[in-house]
């Protein structure tokens, strides 16, 4: 097989991208003369989603359906065959649309193919449904409709900043991009006009439990889990990353239709995933390094493995673009005790920095009614100039006698020793602290949390949700506290859940699932523990060799 060079991807051939594809300077992605892709230059996913929209390649605009209609901005016009547009009614996808309507645009044997990824759309389970998606759809003899859908609402995007970041740079619009809450896949089932091919997972969750008898294929590379599989193929491997089976279908099956930002696409999704393929990690399997050497000589100037590695990376971890909600949102997870409420969120910037945040005090407010939280605990993480690891903490709560409770357990604490010590704040029903010891994680820090919540009911005796009470003296506060500080009542309530978006995507993160089978995972709280238990254990070599 030869390698493809720029000028032999884009001969004007249906679904392969004009000129280079990545660009001459940073090896990403073209642009126009004005700086920004033209939608006729973008990828071959761009291509395969356009006629999906009812994008005009020129205008690069989305056909919508009228507000009025209730539907979502996506409709389907009849079958799609790499670029091919068929003109036909639009097909209403809303979950606002009443009841599951006979769509005028599909015939019968004509179901619509949904490619569709995992509920944490981590960049290995979009990037595979994108990629799967356009290889079916290349490759299937009759006029069929295979569409990629991002298993989130749209307004969860902006919270994978990997994702946004490697799309823009592969120049996908994320206008182009269909999302869980704008296809009515219940709808679609119910009038028996839907395949479902998963991807990147093998288990739906229990609200999609009326869907398993749509799945026609699954890919996936977790341990599979035979009480839950659907009863159709099923092909899973254990390697590092889904985009690596995926890759394995296109080179296998149709390696003509490989153009290089596919290529690009799959290539980075693997490096990411794999921890750039580092030996040490272990993520990255014999397969991985297969397909990511195919890669890199059929298309020999892809971006450099550590610059790609690098950039999805940090950007990953990049919350500069995000909103406060979004922020707290990104990282978050939960738990509750007799109807009270509370949210652990990390970020990973300096705390005076986030209480510096223009109207911070209104932004947590309204997480907390959003979210219906009674509490809301801010555990931020970063490296200072000597590049050691700093924790600090942040208790908000409007109802003083829990959020003096909490404060109190927490500071009281010996097993684990957080070592507090109280930090300025500005902010009303805010308390803020400096960790001491670095070494006691978020996971570390839920059980005492979740002690304080029942010290605060086996103590205060007072129904969840009530708001504070005016006039209490600092006399009658501490004696509660005290009360509260010598009842903790030890491990974990059943009432513990876990966040509907997880710190960072796992594959197959859906209900009951085994994620701690399988290959090992990587989250921006072990990538901290490791860096933290790195950091002390030189601190000590280098006192013990003073000695």
């Amino acid at each position: 097989m030869r390698s493809r060079r720029s000028e032999d991807v884009g001969s004007g051939e249906p679904g392969w991208c004009v000129g280079s594809g990545l660009g001459t300077t940073s090896g990403w992605g073209q642009r126009t003369e004005e700086g920004e892709p033209s939608l006729g230059e973008c990828c071959s996913v761009s291509r395969l989603l356009a006629p999906v929209f009812g994008v005009s390649p020129r205008a690069g605009r989305r056909t919508c359906i009228p507000a009025s209609a209730r539907c979502c901005p996506a409709p389907f016009r009849g079958a799609v065959k790499g670029c091919a547009v068929a003109s036909r009614a639009p097909l209403p996808l809303s979950a606002h649309s009443r009841g599951p309507p006979r769509p005028a645009g599909l015939q019968e044997s004509r179901p619509l193919h949904v490619v569709l990824g995992n509920e944490a759309c981590d960049l290995d389970s979009m990037v595979s449904a994108l990629a799967l998606a356009f290889y079916l759809a290349k490759t299937t003899e009759a006029e069929e409709v295979f569409v990629p859908v991002l298993n989130i609402n749209r307004s969860e995007l902006p919270l994978r900043g990997d994702n946004v970041f490697f799309l823009q740079k592969i120049h996908i619009p994320e206008s182009l991009l269909i999302f869980r809450d704008e296809i009515d896949l219940h709808a679609l089932h119910q009038a028996g006009q839907l395949t479902l091919i998963l991807v990147d997972h093998h288990v739906l969750p229990k609200s999609d439990t009326a869907l398993e008898e749509a799945v026609a294929e699954v890919l996936d590379h977790r341990p599979i889990e035979q009480k839950h599989c659907p009863p159709c193929h099923v092909s899973v491997e254990l390697v590092g990353s889904c985009a690596t089976l995926v890759t394995e279908r296109i080179l296998e099956g149709a390696p003509e239709i490989l153009d290089r930002q596919i290529a690009a696409l799959l290539h980075g999704t693997i490096i990411l995933d794999c921890v750039n393929m580092d030996l040490k990690v272990g993520k990255a399997t014999p397969k991985d390094n297969k397909y990511v050497e195919k890669l890199e000589a059929l298309f020999p100037d892809l971006p450099k493995r550590n610059d790609i590695f690098d950039s999805l990376q940090k950007a990953k971890f990049d919350i500069s673009g995000l909103t406060t909600e979004q922020m707290l949102r990104k990282d978050q997870k939960t738990i509750s005790t007799h109807g009270t409420k509370v949210a652990i969120s990390a970020i990973y910037m300096d705390l005076e920095a986030f209480l510096q945040r223009s109207g911070l005090t209104a932004d947590l407010h309204a997480f907390c009614q959003a979210h219906n939280c009674d509490v809301l605990v801010t555990m931020t993480i970063f490296f200072n100039t000597q590049n050691e690891p700093v924790r600090q903490l942040a208790i908000f709560c409007p109802h003083a006698a829990l959020r003096m409770t909490i404060c109190g357990v927490l500071e009281r604490s010996h097993s684990p020793s957080l070592k507090l010590t109280p930090a300025p704040s500005t902010h009303p029903h805010l308390q803020a602290y400096l960790q001491g010891n670095t070494q006691v994680s978020r996971k570390k820090l839920l059980p005492l949390l979740q002690e304080a919540l029942s010290a605060y009911f086996d103590s205060m005796k007072i129904p969840s949700g009530q708001p504070e009470t005016e006039g209490v003296s600092r006399e009658q506060a501490d004696k509660e506290l005290d009360r509260a500080g010598n009842s903790l009542v030890p491990g974990l309530s059943q009432d513990e859940e876990e966040p509907p978006l997880p710190p960072t995507p796992m594959n197959s993160l859906v209900d009951e699932c085994p994620l701690d089978q399988g290959l090992p995972k990587l989250s921006a709280e072990v990538i901290f523990e490791k860096c933290s238990q790195i950091s002390l254990s030189q601190s000590t070599a280098a006192s013990l060799s003073k000695k």
